[in-house]
């Protein structure tokens, strides 16, 4: 299993609408984002920098690997 990269929220939000997600609105300081045919949804806080834990679980909730997510920030 690869690292988990160091990034923010503005970062996740475009690595995520590039795996499909898109974002349905904004609650203060959060995005949510949808995928059509998925029952969750992910809530990014926009902070500079999100906490590990936070990215991990923004990660396992679309059903995706640390690999993969990192191949979609690099596109």
């Amino acid at each position: 299993m690869a690292k988990l990269p160091v990034v923010s929220g503005s970062d996740a939000i475009k690595a995520f609408e590039r795996g499909g997600w898109h974002v349905d609105r904004q609650h203060g300081s959060h995005v949510i984002m949808i995928k059509p045919g998925n029952i969750a949804s992910l809530s990014i806080p926009l902070h500079r920098v999100l906490a590990p834990g936070t990215l991990r679980k923004l990660i396992r909730a679309t059903g995706i690997s640390v690999d993969e997510f990192i191949k979609l920030l690099k596109v």
